[in-house]
């Protein structure tokens, strides 16, 4: 009689045993699918507060660029229902500089990442230090065109027929008057030691714009 009450209480003991280890299972599963909801709720979430506050959200991508220029992010909040077109500018003083913009003028979207680059040679015989100046037309714009890397924030300094290639990565602010359709940005290169140029005509007067 002791060997059946010895067995009933082994199967009471498994079934037991069976029952917590069901039940832990069950907890396990449900604190993964728990935290994989977590997860995946938090990208919109992020998002939703990004937006709620009004903060530039930037997406990492690659953009494919050409060999010696950065890869620069892609703002997700552009405004695709504008179109602004930003004109570039290049003036030398002082000195027979070669100084001029790889393309002429570029269509953005506000709040959209881009990146143009401008050329520069020293032609002259000896050694030389620079820095540009940028001017903006009309000079509305100014507030709002903002310059993520450009070569104007520091002085370079060029070997006689030394030639250089150097960024300019900006946006315009989607907050850009409405009838503003067109940007120029003017650079004016002087040599540092030498007398600083006046601005740009551009900054002064600003092209009519339809």
């Amino acid at each position: 009689m002791s060997d059946d009450l010895n067995d009933e209480r082994d199967s009471r003991r498994k079934k037991k045993q069976k029952r917590l280890n069901r039940d832990m299972l069950f907890k396990l599963t449900l604190v993964v699918f728990v935290m994989g909801g977590f997860a995946y709720a938090m990208v919109p979430l992020y998002k939703s507060i990004c937006e709620a506050l009004n903060i530039n959200v930037i997406a990492r991508t690659d953009l494919g660029a050409a060999p010696g220029e950065k890869s620069a992010p892609i703002n997700s909040q552009v405004d695709l229902t504008r179109s602004v077109t930003v004109e570039f500018d290049a003036n030398v003083h002082g000195g027979p500089w070669e100084f001029h913009p790889a393309q002429n003028a570029v269509t953005v979207h506000p709040g959209e990442m881009t990146t143009v680059m401008y050329e520069f040679r020293n032609t002259q015989s000896r050694t030389m230090t620079a820095q540009a100046i940028p001017s903006y037309a009309p000079g509305v714009a100014q507030s709002h065109f903002t310059k993520v890397e450009c070569f104007c924030f520091t002085q370079h300094t060029l070997a006689p027929g030394e030639s250089k290639t150097w960024p300019v990565v900006f946006y315009v602010d989607d907050k850009l008057p409405r009838d503003v359709k067109t940007i120029t940005l003017s650079y004016t290169f002087f040599e540092v030691g030498g007398t600083t140029p006046p601005a740009p005509v551009g900054q002064l007067e600003a092209k009519p714009h339809v």
